[in-house]
């Protein structure tokens, strides 16, 4: 099966559905980088390479991944590889925390030479809390786009009223938002709830799914052998969803995951994946991370195939039952 591709929100850019997230590329380096544990760039070129050769071909960074880490050791692995900039696509994210939207136009520059000048596909407001108004932000990425910067708008964690005022304010400056970044997953469907995903929807917005698999707890690894968790690395092992009464509450769901990925001789992570992509239709793309090859494979694995509707519906069902949030 060819992987697919699908335009993101009303723009021209056609991405795979899957992505991959660069949390991980951090280097250790900044508190947010240190989440995860080090990727040595070795180990960074071989996912980015797999990735490419499963069938993926954009990858999702930021600013704040170990204060531009990410998107330098990104931008090292794909220049070694000789990747073209049509073949893999880049998104990033401004780090709004203490700033005004004026920083938006100072700070690009230092964003293109961390990702050694390969353009920015999609560039995106990491959170809703810098000091300036959404509309002055809007107004600063607007700019960016029309003077070539970026050619792309994204926005990531903007509630639904939020991103209504985000939608107004760039239509204003001739512009159009085009995706959403949010936490999304079978154990946390509040976006199905609260009214994101319906106005995503009525406002041809993509959504972009980060934590698709919950941090690896919906892989099923820890259900199998819950031992492991003692020696992950970040705050996972504290976390009450990865402890005793946490799987015992998910477990049902993995079951059902199971019985699916032996039916089609998959991953249990890759029905996940699966399921992500294809429930929502076509304004649903996900960004599951790699730290390892296998990870990556598996990423990119999860376009392989495709559950039917009934299937898909069973999973849903057997999620809403389970939710953590």
């Amino acid at each position: 099966m060819k992987s697919p591709r699908r335009k993101l929100g009303l723009s021209d850019l056609e991405l795979s559905p899957v992505g991959l997230g660069c949390w991980q590329f951090s280097k250790g380096s900044n508190t947010i980088g240190k989440y995860w544990d080090t990727v040595e760039d070795n180990e960074m070129q071989e996912i980015v390479k797999k990735s490419l050769e499963g069938g993926i071909n954009w990858f999702d960074t930021a600013e704040i991944y170990g204060k531009g880490a990410s998107e330098r050791g990104l931008a090292f692995a794909l220049d070694n590889l000789e990747v073209t900039f049509d073949e893999a696509k880049i998104a990033t994210k401004w780090w709004p925390a203490l700033r005004k939207a004026s920083n938006i136009l100072h700070s690009i520059e230092a964003r293109k030479d961390a990702l050694n000048q390969r353009p920015i596909e999609l560039y995106q407001i990491h959170q809703p809390f810098s000091f300036s108004s959404i509309d002055k932000q809007m107004e600063a990425m607007s700019k960016l786009m029309r003077d070539g910067h970026i050619k792309n708008i994204g926005i990531s964690n903007f509630s639904e009223k939020a991103m209504r005022k985000a939608h107004a304010s760039l239509q204003n400056y001739g512009s159009p938002l085009i995706s959403n970044q949010m936490k999304y997953s079978l154990l946390d469907r509040r976006i199905e709830s609260n009214g994101f995903l319906k106005t995503a929807k009525e406002l041809d917005i993509a959504v972009i799914a980060y934590s698709p698999l919950e941090q690896g707890l919906l892989t099923g690894k820890f259900h199998d052998n819950p031992e492991i968790i003692k020696g992950s690395s970040g705050p996972r092992k504290w976390m009450n969803k990865f402890k005793e009464n946490g799987l015992q509450k998910t477990a049902p769901l993995i079951k059902v995951l199971q019985k699916y990925a032996e039916k089609y001789g998959v991953s249990v992570s890759q029905v996940v994946l699966n399921w992500m992509i294809y429930y929502h239709g076509e304004n649903m793309f996900v960004i599951p991370g790699a730290s390892k090859v296998k990870q990556a494979e598996d990423n990119a694995g999860a376009m392989s195939f495709k559950l039917s509707e009934e299937e898909l519906e069973d999973i849903s069902e057997a999620s809403w039952r389970v939710q953590l949030y």
